[in-house]
Parts: structure tokens; C-alpha cells; sequence
């Protein structure tokens, strides 16, 4: 016999408080402990397959979303972000950010001046970083196993007015000849700079507010589809070390008698744009270029974390306007791409073009270098001639072929017409041909004037191993006909580098009109900008759904987050706190919060856990007591038969005892003869009343009716007494009692020891009942305590009792309370298996993805009044599934009919042969389902 592990508590009874019946128990159930190794379960191969794919997925999917303990500001921003559903116009935003830059510098200005002291930036101190060896804002967290070579080397930091010796930071406006690159990979940038420079005032909205005096500098930068500001103070890094600090450098420099010579060092090595480190603008005096490079690189942590990047993405930062991948090869109408998009350039839209794509070459091509980004000045078309103005953010390195500086095809007209000069400043011409032979890919950046709009909203998904389109979608309305950018996002990770995570993520998302199974449109996924994906169209008044489809892969050779964190925690707290505060409020946007809805079923699915929880637990209960039951039943027989064993042969001792007088007491032949007769006869008597032993042991098959349900009859009389031979005993003596009379008090003691434990039950019930807990059903009330005549009937064996609702629960939080017990360790002989790799590191990819609705508004009116309202659509987790109704289903599934809807009509694309097989109908209803003429 052996109890359900969760009805233990209900077990103790006679596992404890019966000793007797316990050694009897464990008499009769031998515990054995097998050394033998367990042979491995034989699968067929889909059970293998589906044990795989089992082990192969996380049970509990999630993401970090805050690196920071106690991080209350994360919190806010998530209340903040949550609350901002509403469309504002795309100024709105930048606005806000400018109003709150200029607030900052304004304030640290006035407290500098009451100080009479320069601003020194706290949190991004150059100087303090490079004397102690710290490189914060030098090095990125790394998230590689190796942590990889320091690769910047400045020697020393000064500041602006040390460095120039007439600092200005713009002279004659920034432009695109002011660029030049430094030590740092960021030519995406500086390449989108200088296409910016070709629209007046973009840069220069960048740049909002400063005082070159006190050294404090205030920018603003797009992210995640909001403004940002920046503050920096005016120092920066320089090639050369400080003239009492250089060895080798003062060793060649003095290698000469010279006047001052320590001054001379410094104009020579430590002065002027050339000086610097990182960027720098042509002119030996202005300054906006590196101190605008500086704020760039605090906001996303540090100079390496804006090393390599795309044109279009450093366009999109500086703008905040939309940027789309094409590529040369995919260009449909080459002469539609001349005349309607790049012709525009520098008006409604800003053009990059990079070659190298693919990352197979090194080196160049008729002077273009590869792997390498640069900006489209300007698109002219003149007596026939398409020709595009290119520009290298290096400042050298151009163009060799037709159209380069000094070929053939320039003329003293042509050099009027285009108002070009030769000379190596990185500026060159190029054919319209020879552009789309020679670049593979154009970043396309829209921009955004004061009559567009948009509306956005974030969220948080898990990313299935398998790629299709998520459960989770976007519902958005459009209240009236207008150009529409959509816009589907995730976060930008360059902000919190060394702890992206082990997964990369990559976007698509397909449009549809509510009610129609076809889609409008879909986005085309690029093959190097992972940030964002987008589409441009005219879109009519209605409702919309966008489909997202999310590719997820995982690189083992990074870290996670978690282990970044232990590497760091100690030896770089400062750098940590940095860019951990930048990832939780980057992703206090994604953010779940609970509707009413969900809030509602929640509390049903809880409910219902927990009543299935008590269920389990009543079977479990109720299971153990019928055992008990079975078991106390079975040894109060025992019992019995064992008493009339023992009164049996009393009775047969005694009628001997007596026989044996009554011949002592009378002499003679005959009466002797008698006596032995007699004696005789009590012997006969007394084998009659012999009780097999197998009766003791073996009293009824195993397969018999269990006695809780049919009780032993209580009038049975033992063999001795129905045999009708055996002489009613006299009264027995105390002497004849005492040999008998401990068993029958040990008994006494166990049967009231056990209705002292029913007699709890019925305590528990009774309080349970009087506080309007469900009353139980009727159970009979306890047994009298045994007495000498009724000692050995059914009154000592405890009922079999419903358990109240109260009890369950009193029980369910005490299995809560009590920590399991570990499990046994296996044998020494036993063969231990090897941890699945993959249950041990299961896939768990959780992205942070939103939607950006770009809108055009034709007037005032339509500033003000709500032309998109957006919200996230995802599967309640709490739902019922269909099975669940029944009682076998889980929480979070959805119903056959609710997965079989819209979303299986739209789960696969028009180009996934896969599709064919969801169709159904004939040929003709196939192609009218393809074509959306039929309703889904």
C-alpha cells in the first residue's frame, strides 16, 4: 500500500501515532532500494523530436528590464510613456527637448558664474578618465567572453580656449567642407553631418544652446521616437601628451636650442584643429564638429559605442526623420528614383550611399573606398547630363573616373555651370550611371515638417524560435484619407552597449485593412540597418492592422546580461550605473501594464487555479484516508481474531481446570476414569478451537470490496464461539486478567489517540462552519472510548469523513510554507545523466518593439482634433482555452476558434508556398481567397 506524496500530512496518523500498526505496515510493504542503473526509456523518433523541442524553449520567457536596483526613475517613465498615447506633431517633441536643454545650461551658467568657476562635467570628465586610467568614456562594457584591446590612445585633454587661440564654434555656418574624421570609426556620422549641412539650420537645431565662456555646451538627438538633450563642458582629448609629461616627444623636441620651448611644444603639437584626437573641422578655430561629436558619444556611453553605424541611422539621430534601405540592384524605375526622390535631396528628403555591403573587399575602386559611407550633396541634370555631387567625410580619397577632378569631361563651362573647383577636399562629381554602378546601398532619409504628426506605442513580446507572424499585433484607425509612414521599431541598442544581450533581432511587419484577409502592404526587410523597418503609402479612412513578424538569433559567444553585470559590478560601478540607467529607461517603454479586462480575468484564472489546486488536494486527502481506513479495518480484525484465539484458549484451560477438580475431588475407579475422560474431552475441545494462523495474516483477498465501503459486520461471532462446544466461562479472576489486561490498554490508548485526531477534524469543520465556510457533509461523530465488553468491535475504527473547504486551504498554505525536501541523491552505483544543454540554456528571446504612425494634416483643426488612435492587441494570458472548459486545458491559451479567426487567415504570406496548404475550397475559391475577393 502506498499514500499520494501531497496527502502526507493526512498519513501520519497511523505512520506515527500507531506504532503497531506502522511495524505492521512496514511488515507487510518492504521499502527495497534498487542499485541497478536505470536503462534509458526507449523513444520512437517524433518522441525524441518532441522532447527536443520541449527542453529547446524556456517555460518562463522574460527579459531584464531594469539593470538598476530600486531604479524609481525607470518607474517613471514607464507611468509617463504609458500615459502618452495621444498624436502630437513631430516638432512638438523637439520643442520640449530644446526648452528643457536651454533650461539645463541656463542654470549651470548661473551656477558656474556664482562659483567663479568653468563647468567640469561630472559624469563625462575626460580628464579625470584618462589620468586614472578609468576609460569610461573611452571603452564600452564588454559583453565577449575575451574582453577585447583598448584601441583609442589620446594622450592628453585640454580645453577649448586652451587648445585654439581664437575659439569660435561656427565660422561662416557649419558645412560639409568644415568635416573631417578623427580616430574614431564614426564616418556614418560625419557623413550624415554633411548631408545635413546642405539644408540650412539642421545642424544648427542640433546645437541649441551654449556658453563658450563658462565651457557648456547643451544638443539634442532623436531616439526611440522622442527627443533628447545632451550637456557637455568644452574639454576634449589630443594626440599629443602635456609637455612635462612626454618623454620620447620632448626628447626630439629639444634635440635644439629653442626660445620658450615649452611654448613652442604646444603651438606645435597641442594647438589648433589639428591637435585633436577625434573630429575636427578644417578651420583651425571652429569647434562645433568635435564638441558636437562629444555629445554624441556621451549619449550613447562612450566614443567606441558610435563606432561603426549607418549613414541613414546618424541622419535619422540628428533630424529624427525616417530612413529606408534601398538598394541599387532592387530599383524598379531608375528614372521614377532619379526624377521623384533624388532630385529632392535637401528637401524633402537627405540621401547617404555606402558600398561594401556585403563586407567581402577591403581597399578601392577607382578611388572609392570600401566599406566606407558617403553623403549625396547634390543631384543636378543639365543638357543631358545626370550628375551627382558625392562627399567623403574623410576629406580626401575621391572618384577617379568620368567626371573627377582634371578628366576630360570638364571644361571651363561646365566648371561655371557646377560651381566646382578641383582639389583633394573629398568633394567629387560622379554620372547617375556610374553611381548605381559603383554604390550598393542608399539610406533614403524623409524628413518631417511642422504639418505631420505622429502617434506611437511600445511593447514588450516574446520571440518564438520558429518564424511567423506574432500573436501580439497593432490596431491603429485613421479618421481621414492622408499620406501615412509607418514606422515599426525597436529599441536602439547602441545607447546600452555590453548589455544587448545574446539576441539580435530583426523586423517585418505586413499591413492590413481590417475585415480583408489580403494585406495591403509589406514592409521589405534590409539586410544591414536592423533598427527600424518602414513603408510610405496614401492610406483611406478606416481600420488597420499591423502584423509583425520578428526574427530572432542568438549568439552563444556573448554574454548575458546577467553575467555583464557580475563582471562589472565591483571594478567599474560608475560605468555600469551609466549605461544601466540608459537601458531601464529604454525599456520602461515596453512596459506591460494590465487592462481591466486582463485585471478581470486574472482573478477568475487565479480563482479557478486555486479551486483545481483544492480539488487535487481533496483526492489526494480523501485517497489517504480510505488507506487509513482500509488499514485500521484490517488490523481490528487481526485483533479480533487474535482475542478469540487467546479467550478460546482460556475458556478451554479453565473448562480443563475444572474437569480436572472435579475427579481430584472424588475418589474411585470410576470417577478417575471419568476425569481422564474428561480431560480428554477438553483436549479435543481446545484443537477444535484452534484459529488457523493464514486467518490472521490473510483474512480476505486483496481484490475484496474495500472495507471502507462494505464495513466488517460487527455481530460476526469469533470460531470458538459458534462452534456451540465450548462451556460458558465463569467470570475470570484479576489474576486471569493481568496477562491480557496491557494489550487491551495499549489498544484502548491507540483507538483514543486516533479519535482524538478525528475529533480535530470535527473541531476544524465546526469553525469552519460557524465563519460561513461551505458546510461539509454529515460525518458520523466520534467513538466512545472502548470499553471491557465492546473493546473489540467497529465503534474503535475512525470514519471516513469529508474534508472541509477551509481545511483544504489551511493545508494548501501550509504546503506553501514548508520547503520540499530535496530529492534523494541516486546510488553510488547509478549512472548519472549528463544536463541537457539546451534545458539548462533554453531559448528566451524577449524583444521591445513599437509602432510609429507618421501622418499628414491639411489644417489647424486637424492639429488639434485625434487623427490616429493606436493601441497593442495581444492574447490575454489568463484566457481559457478551449480544452480548459473541460478542465484539461492552461491559462494563456486562446480557444481554437479565437487562433482560427483573422489571425489564421492572415498567419502566412502570399509568396510562402507554405500557403497553399492553408487555402481551402477549389482552385477558383483559392484564388479569389488570394486575392482577397472573398471574405476571411
Amino acid at each position: 500500500m502506498s499514500l499520494p506524496p501531497d496527502a502526507a500530512s493526512e498519513a501520519e496518523y497511523f505512520l506515527e501515532g500507531e506504532a503497531g500498526i506502522a511495524r505492521t505496515v512496514m511488515a507487510e510493504v518492504p521499502v527495497t532500494v534498487s542499485l541497478r542503473s536505470k536503462k534509458p526509456k526507449k523513444q520512437t523518433p517524433q518522441q525524441a523530436i518532441d522532447e527536443f523541442w520541449a527542453k529547446f524553449t524556456t517555460k518562463t520567457p522574460g527579459k531584464a528590464t531594469t539593470v538598476i536596483p530600486s531604479n524609481q526613475y525607470a518607474a517613471r517613465a514607464a507611468r509617463r510613456s504609458y500615459q502618452a498615447g495621444a498624436g502630437t506633431t513631430t516638432q512638438a517633441s523637439y520643442d520640449e527637448a530644446a526648452t528643457v536643454c536651454k533650461a539645463k545650461v541656463a542654470k549651470i551658467v548661473k551656477e558656474c558664474r556664482r562659483v567663479n568657476q568653468k563647468y567640469r562635467d561630472p559624469h563625462f570628465d575626460l580628464e579625470l578618465d584618462l589620468k586614472w586610467g578609468d576609460r569610461d568614456t573611452l571603452e564600452s562594457l564588454s559583453n565577449s567572453k575575451e574582453s577585447p584591446e583598448s584601441q583609442f590612445h589620446p594622450k592628453s585633454v585640454k580645453r577649448v580656449q586652451d587648445i585654439f587661440d581664437k575659439p569660435k564654434f561656427y565660422i561662416d555656418g557649419p558645412t560639409a567642407n568644415d568635416v573631417r574624421q578623427g580616430r574614431d570609426g564614426d564616418c556614418w556620422l560625419l557623413a550624415g553631418l554633411c548631408t545635413l549641412s546642405n539644408k540650412p539650420s539642421l545642424i544648427e537645431r542640433v546645437c541649441v544652446a551654449r556658453d563658450e565662456q563658462v565651457g557648456v555646451y547643451g544638443f539634442v538627438f532623436h531616439r526611440d521616437g522622442e527627443w533628447i538633450s545632451e550637456i557637455i563642458d568644452d574639454k576634449l582629448f589630443l594626440t599629443k601628451p602635456d609637455f612635462d609629461d612626454s618623454v620620447l616627444e620632448r626628447i626630439l623636441w629639444e634635440d635644439r636650442e629653442r626660445i620658450d620651448s615649452e611654448e613652442q611644444y604646444r603651438k606645435a603639437y597641442q594647438s589648433g584643429s589639428g591637435a585633436l584626437y577625434f573630429a575636427q573641422c578644417e578651420h583651425a578655430n571652429e569647434t562645433w564638429l568635435p564638441l558636437l561629436e562629444k555629445a554624441y558619444a556621451k549619449a550613447h556611453g562612450d566614443y567606441q559605442a558610435i563606432e561603426g553605424g549607418f549613414t541613414g541611422e546618424g541622419i535619422e539621430d540628428l533630424t529624427g526623420g525616417v530612413t529606408t534601405e534601398l538598394y541599387s540592384t532592387d530599383i524598379l524605375d531608375k528614372e521614377y528614383f532619379w526624377k521623384e526622390e533624388l532630385m529632392k535631396v535637401n528637401d524633402e528628403f537627405l540621401f547617404g550611399c555606402s558600398t561594401g555591403m556585403w563586407g567581402a573587399t577591403w581597399g578601392e575602386r577607382k578611388g572609392i573606398v570600401e566599406l566606407h559611407a558617403y553623403s549625396v550633396m547634390r543631384a543636378v541634370e543639365i543638357d543631358g547630363q545626370r550628375l551627382v555631387l558625392l562627399k567623403n567625410p574623410w576629406g580626401k580619397y575621391e572618384w577617379t573616373g568620368p567626371w573627377s577632378d582634371g578628366s576630360k569631361e570638364w571644361t571651363a563651362e561646365w566648371l561655371t555651370k557646377l560651381n566646382h573647383r578641383f582639389g583633394d577636399d573629398g568633394n567629387f562629381w560622379i554620372s547617375y550611371e556610374d553611381l548605381l554602378r559603383k554604390y550598393q546601398a542608399f539610406d533614403r532619409t524623409r524628413l518631417f515638417g511642422p504639418e505631420w504628426k505622429v502617434t506611437s506605442t511600445w511593447t514588450t513580446v516574446s520571440v518564438p524560435w520558429t518564424l511567423d507572424y506574432h500573436d501580439t499585433y497593432f490596431e491603429f484607425s485613421l479618421a481621414k484619407t492622408s499620406p501615412v509612414v509607418l514606422v515599426l521599431s525597436q529599441l536602439d541598442e547602441r545607447y546600452y552597449r555590453g548589455l544587448e544581450g545574446q539576441y539580435r533581432f530583426e523586423l517585418n511587419f505586413r499591413l492590413h485593412k481590417k475585415g480583408q484577409e489580403d494585406y495591403v502592404v509589406r514592409s521589405i526587410a534590409p539586410y544591414r540597418q536592423t533598427r527600424s523597418v518602414n513603408v510610405e503609402l496614401e492610406l483611406e479612412a478606416g481600420e488597420y492592422i499591423v502584423l509583425m513578424k520578428i526574427n530572432a538569433t542568438r549568439n552563444l559567444d556573448i554574454l548575458p546580461i546577467e553575467d555583464v553585470i557580475r563582471k562589472y559590478a565591483r571594478d567599474r560601478r560608475d560605468k555600469l550605473v551609466s549605461v544601466g540607467m540608459s537601458y531601464d529607461l529604454a525599456h520602461s517603454k515596453g512596459k506591460i501594464i494590465e487592462t481591466k479586462e486582463e485585471k478581470e480575468a486574472k482573478k477568475v484564472a487565479e480563482k479557478r487555479v486555486k479551486d483545481r489546486e483544492r480539488e487535487e488536494l481533496k483526492k489526494d486527502v480523501m485517497a489517504a484516508r480510505r488507506d487509513r481506513h482500509y488499514i485500521e479495518t484490517k488490523q481490528h480484525q487481526k485483533r479480533k481474531d487474535k482475542k478469540a484465539k487467546e479467550k478460546a484458549k482460556k475458556r478451554a484451560k479453565l473448562a480443563a481446570k475444572e474437569e480436572s477438580a472435579k475427579a481430584n475431588a472424588t475418589p474411585g475407579t470410576e470417577d478417575g476414569a471419568g476425569a481422564g475422560a474428561g480431560a480428554t474431552e477438553a483436549a479435543e475441545m481446545l484443537e477444535k478451537m484452534k484459529v488457523p494462523d493464514t486467518q490472521t495474516s490473510t483474512d480476505k483477498p486483496e481484490d475484496e470490496k474495500d472495507p471502507q465501503i462494505v464495513a466488517p459486520d460487527t455481530s460476526a461471532e469469533s470460531p470458538a464461539e459458534s462452534s456451540g462446544n465450548a462451556p460458558k466461562a465463569k467470570p475470570e479472576t484479576k489474576e486471569d486478567d493481568a496477562p491480557s489486561s496491557k494489550p487491551e490498554e495499549s489498544e484502548t490508548k491507540e483507538d483514543m489517540s486516533s479519535q482524538q485526531k478525528q475529533g480535530e477534524v470535527s473541531e476544524d469543520e465546526r469553525k469552519a462552519t460557524e465563519k460561513g465556510a461551505p458546510i461539509p457533509p454529515e460525518s458520523p461523530a466520534p467513538s466512545p472510548p472502548p470499553t471491557e465488553d465492546d473493546s473489540d468491535t467497529e465503534s474503535s475504527i475512525s470514519s471516513i469523513s469529508e474534508i472541509t473547504v477551509r481545511e483544504l486551504d489551511i493545508r494548501l498554505r501550509e504546503r506553501a510554507e514548508t520547503p520540499q525536501r530535496p530529492p534523494p541523491p541516486n546510488p553510488p552505483a547509478a549512472s548519472e545523466e549528463e544536463e541537457d544543454e539546451f534545458e539548462s540554456n533554453p531559448w528566451n528571446a524577449v524583444a521591445t518593439v513599437g509602432l510609429r504612425v507618421y501622418y499628414r494634416v491639411a489644417s489647424d483643426e486637424d492639429k488639434v482634433k485625434e487623427i490616429v488612435t493606436l493601441r497593442v492587441v495581444r492574447p490575454n494570458p489568463y484566457a481559457l482555452s478551449k480544452d480548459d472548459e473541460g478542465g484539461d486545458g492552461k491559462e494563456g491559451e486562446v480557444g481554437e476558434g479565437e487562433k482560427s479567426g483573422e489571425k489564421k487567415a492572415m498567419g502566412l504570406d502570399v509568396d510562402d508556398s507554405a500557403k497553399d496548404a492553408t487555402l481551402e475550397g477549389d482552385k477558383e475559391q483559392r484564388k479569389k481567397s488570394i486575392l482577397s475577393l472573398v471574405p476571411p
